[in-house]
């Protein structure tokens, strides 16, 4: 019989806590960052055959590593997650104004840097 194991209350498995967002939020900063960056391809067609794919790379690598080493996320998630960053930032048209943007902005947290009194 084995003996019995203390486990911390509200720990999870992925090292994050419950309740905290599932993107961190310099990963939709590097997101932010780029889509903005590579904006100018929006104009230009004739380059989206360079723009699109260094969108994507620029993207997934970062926030790959962020989530993996600064959210401890399993290499499936972090994966899951910095493909899902990098096809939005790869789509040749900013997202930030949208509201799958600000969606996204949301869901990342960021509220909690502007002290939004959170919802009861």
């Amino acid at each position: 019989m084995l003996p019995p194991q203390v486990v911390q209350s509200g720990a999870v498995p992925g090292g994050a806590a419950p309740d905290s967002p599932p993107v961190h939020a310099l990963s939709a900063l590097v997101l932010v960052a780029v889509d903005n960056l590579w904006n100018l391809a929006e104009w230009v067609v004739v380059d989206w055959i360079i723009t699109i794919p260094l969108s994507f790379v620029t993207v997934f690598v970062p926030v790959f590593l962020l989530q993996k080493y600064l959210k401890k996320d399993s290499n499936g998630r972090a994966a899951a997650l910095a493909t899902l960053l990098a096809v939005l930032a790869a789509i040749p048209t900013s997202i930030t104004g949208t509201p799958v943007g600000l969606g996204l902005l949301a869901w990342t947290g960021l509220r909690k840097w502007f002290r939004v009194p959170p919802l009861k």
